[in-house]
């Protein structure tokens, strides 16, 4: 159980189910501030008189793209002055931009606002990460991961539903209005409960060389490198998908209202198969787990091709093959994550920074271009989920060596470098 001691003589402790909570929470709010928008998307751009079915795209893909560049400064302080002044940094910045944006007349300010706002708040992405590592390592970490992903991952089932609540009773600054109150829930019970989990023999030199040669030693490292861009190429697929599905679902396939209800389903699958996950993958390992995963992945991304070109216009079609998707991911996310994480104990918060740049940055990027090719049929999408899962799969097989399906550590291997949990 990590503790840690108060300036006053207390010890905050807290237990490992109350940690995957706080942590699945903590990094959801980044989830709200983009599925939030989508059924209020069409109100935003009506309202600053923005024309152009992508543009309004931009609303969610300037959030991602500045988060992701954001990614790379958090984790060299993190590695610091530690865990917890950084994710309150965070939640702080999350509040006050959420709450200007909800002032914003203009969609250009508007976007402005939300690339500030995703580039400060990044530590809510790169933080927990390094404090889950700071405990555990191997197949112990990605169960734990798997944990926090069905949590995290129950947020965008949830929130285009919270978001078209908030629209039946108000206008769609509420919705910001909410998201900083959020925060500063969050905020409160990290204050409270939340122990420092940064092993002072851990710490770092605020040194511009120091930090560039942890993030070389995590960027070019081989067993981690080719895990670190397939989960970016699967992440920037889903992200294509999240960009487009207000117009894919709700209008090529005629989803209207229900829209939030469709989305929502489809990230259903996600939260039953990270629980699915957490439960094998001690016995089997994250390797073969994985890697089982992006082969079965390659499978359905070749059956969308083919409901694209030939079912074109069936919602059920497009919907199963989708959720399956999604599901799979739940075997990919945390596991691709564990596995690159594990060779820096030392440099967490470094390592943590420039992985997680990587993935979100580069998956917005892509997720960007996935959404901007979107032309009124599911046929973008297909292929670009069969073009990143097949590339995964090399980029995974380049950091394997070619030998896939191994397992190198025992199902109850724990670091010793932090604290125990």
């Amino acid at each position: 159980m990590p503790t840690s001691t108060t300036s006053g003589g207390r010890q905050r402790t807290m237990g490992q189910r109350e940690l995957v909570v706080l942590i699945a929470l903590l990094m959801s709010l980044n989830a709200l501030a983009i599925d939030g928008m989508l059924p209020a998307l069409d109100e935003m751009a009506r309202e600053m008189g923005v024309i152009g079915g992508n543009r309004r795209q931009l609303v969610v893909a300037v959030y991602l793209l500045a988060n992701g560049i954001g990614c790379l400064v958090p984790g060299a302080f993190a590695d610091r002055f530690g865990r917890r002044p950084l994710l309150l940094l965070s939640l702080g910045s999350y509040a006050v931009f959420s709450v200007l944006i909800a002032l914003v007349t203009d969609f250009t300010m508007l976007l402005a606002l939300r690339g500030i706002q995703g580039v400060l708040t990044a530590g809510l992405m790169v933080v927990p990460t390094a404090i889950i590592r700071d405990q555990y390592e191997g197949d112990r970490m990605a169960r734990l991961m798997s944990l926090v992903s069905a949590v995290f991952i129950a947020v965008p089932v949830v929130a285009p539903s919270l978001g078209q609540a908030v629209l039946l009773f108000a206008g769609w600054r509420w919705i910001f209005v909410l998201l900083a109150a959020l925060s500063l829930l969050g905020a409160l019970w990290t204050w409270m409960r939340l122990p420092e989990t940064l092993d002072p023999a851990n710490r770092q030199r605020i040194d511009v060389f120091v930090i560039v040669r942890n993030m070389k030693v995590a960027l070019i490292n081989r067993a981690s490198i080719g895990y670190v861009l397939g989960t970016m190429l699967l992440i920037g697929a889903v992200f294509g998908y999240v960009n487009s599905a207000q117009q894919l679902i709700g209008e090529h396939f005629g989803a209207g209202d229900a829209f939030p209800i469709v989305f929502g389903g489809t990230a259903t699958v996600m939260v039953i198969s990270n629980i699915v996950n957490s439960r094998i993958v001690e016995r089997f390992g994250a390797r073969r787990v994985s890697h089982s995963g992006v082969f079965v992945f390659i499978g359905v991304a070749l059956a969308q091709v083919w409901a694209a070109h030939f079912r074109p216009d069936s919602l059920y079609w497009f919907m199963p093959l989708m959720a399956t998707n999604l599901a799979l991911l739940g075997f990919l996310g945390a596991n691709f994550g564990s596995i690159a994480m594990q060779p820096f104990a030392a440099i967490a918060g470094a390592a943590s920074s420039i992985q997680t740049f990587f993935r979100m940055f580069g998956a917005a990027v892509v997720g960007l271009i996935i959404g901007q090719a979107y032309d009124g049929t599911a046929r973008p999408l297909a292929h670009a989920l069969l073009i990143c899962s097949v590339s995964a799969l090399l980029l995974v097989s380049y950091s394997e060596r070619g030998r896939l399906f191994r397992r190198l550590n025992g199902p109850h291997t724990r670091s010793t470098s932090g604290p125990n949990a």
